[in-house]
């Protein structure tokens, strides 16, 4: 998709969208405040700049098939109460949503209930602010009940907030007995009280959702293989990872959240040791506080985790504003990208999409990554061509097994449900007859919770 930019010299909107159907006719505005704002919100020097925020939104609308009419940034000195721009600008565009006769007007930003209703009877359309455009987008993608489950909560908990006065028609309802009766509930109310009311059921079943996850989860930890889970922004390219790494057909797709549904496989690393790898929803920045609060029966599958894959697209010139991003959301769920979680989790950044960059970009990729210390260093990959693979998963292997303890047995050969139980519930490095002794030698890893099990079930030390 071809950038959209500013006319800067007359602060006007500019687009190149070809016109087509009316049906799903939009305008894309990016608002931004100057630098010069004395607000308390001017723009961080860390931040995307305006043009990257406007393409990203754009993305966002495509990725719900709204066709992108006109696009642009409107720079604003000040934010309005009422309508959030000022009063030229909404006239500006309100006359582009005529011209255009764009049904939809996208405003990439958090607009509050009676700003998204007045500039909606200013442009006589429909206004989505970013927090509806993504729930939108999760709405579509969903698969699963759980992930119905998960966005219906979401859309409840904002459109919740939405419920402002547009039922005057109806005034209030009579309650009570003839003139001694006071009023009774109005719309608003009734509206408000039917979506607690599913917000409550949809919790329940999430609370069940939550409990099976946690059973399965539990089942996998008497399987010896550590979970690798990986997060990232997205389209930073997991699924594409995911299914060259396992062999799977997860759909990878150059769009926004083209999988929202967690998905897990088996896969084999470089020198034996298998793990099971965990595919999980792409995070954005300004995700929305209650998204994140409904996904968080999926994201413990990240929580949980033995390892986990910080996948990064080097290859986008807002790379290190959207690994800022997902550190925040790992925050938000416990988790200290530099520093691990909980029993010291460890962290890999994957720098991926190394196909997309040239030489010297590549080069001057690699020498930032030499200069990091061995436990902080990143694995430069490139998940279409498949470089940087094998060296991803030794890497993983490695980090694996720093985090897990190496046990030396000797078994009777008539032992054999002693071998069996080590193959279910250890990770069985070597196994050999020892022709001296007569018995077998096993060489064993397992986390170190499990390694005093082991160790107490055959009276073997390390």
């Amino acid at each position: 998709m071809e950038p959209r930019r500013r006319d800067i010299r007359a602060d006007r909107l500019s687009g190149t969208e070809p016109r087509g159907s009316a049906t799903g006719r939009a305008l894309v505005i990016e608002p931004a405040l100057r630098r010069s704002s004395r607000d308390g919100l001017r723009m961080a020097s860390a931040e995307r700049t305006p043009t990257a925020k406007l393409d990203e939104a754009i993305g966002l609308a495509c990725a719900i098939d709204l066709k992108v009419e006109q696009s642009g940034i409107v720079t604003l000195n000040a934010l309005r109460p009422a309508t959030y721009l000022g009063k030229g600008k909404v006239e500006e565009i309100a006359g582009l949503v005529k011209t255009n006769e764009a049904g939809i007007v996208v405003m990439d930003c958090a607009l509050s209930p009676v700003q998204q209703r007045n500039l909606e009877k200013a442009w006589n359309a429909k206004v989505v602010d970013r927090t509806g455009l993504i729930l939108e987008i999760f709405g579509r993608r969903a698969r699963t009940r759980e992930g119905a489950l998960q966005v219906e909560h979401a859309h409840l908990t904002y459109q919740k907030s939405r419920l402002v006065r547009s039922w005057t028609h109806l005034e209030r309802q009579r309650g009570g007995f003839g003139f001694l009766g006071g009023p009774g509930e109005t719309q608003l109310e009734a509206d408000r009280r039917m979506i607690e009311e599913r917000l409550a059921k949809i919790e329940s079943e999430l609370g069940k959702v939550k409990r099976t996850r946690a059973l399965h989860r539990e089942s996998r930890r008497r399987v010896p293989y550590p979970i690798v889970a990986l997060v990232g922004y997205t389209n930073a390219g997991k699924s594409t990872l995911f299914n060259r790494m396992t062999a799977a057909s997860v759909l990878s797709a150059d769009m926004l959240f083209a999988t929202l549904d967690p998905t897990l496989r088996a896969v084999d690393l470089p020198h034996g040791a298998r793990a099971i790898l965990s595919d999980t929803v792409g995070f954005i920045s300004d995700l929305p506080t209650m998204l994140v609060a409904a996904f968080r029966a999926t994201l413990e599958e990240v929580v949980e985790a033995d390892l986990i894959l910080h996948v990064r697209d080097v290859s986008h010139e807002d790379a290190e504003a959207q690994s800022a991003d997902v550190e925040k959301v790992l925050h938000q769920l416990g988790i200290d990208p530099h520093n691990g979680a909980g029993e010291n989790r460890a962290l890999i950044e994957v720098w991926n999409k190394i196909d997309r960059v040239d030489v010297a970009e590549r080069a001057r990729l690699r020498n930032l990554a030499e200069r990091r210390t061995v436990d902080r260093r990143p694995v430069l990959t490139s998940a279409i061509t498949g470089e940087g693979l094998d060296a991803l998963g030794t890497a993983i292997e490695s980090r694996l097994a720093a985090e897990r303890i190496l046990i030396e047995l000797e078994l009777d050969p008539a032992d054999g449900a002693g071998v069996s139980w080590l193959h279910r519930h250890t990770e069985v490095i070597h196994k050999e007859l020892d022709e001296r002794t007569g018995r077998i030698a096993m060489t064993v890893r397992a986390d170190a919770d499990r390694a005093s099990a082991v160790r107490a079930k055959f009276a073997k030390g390390e």
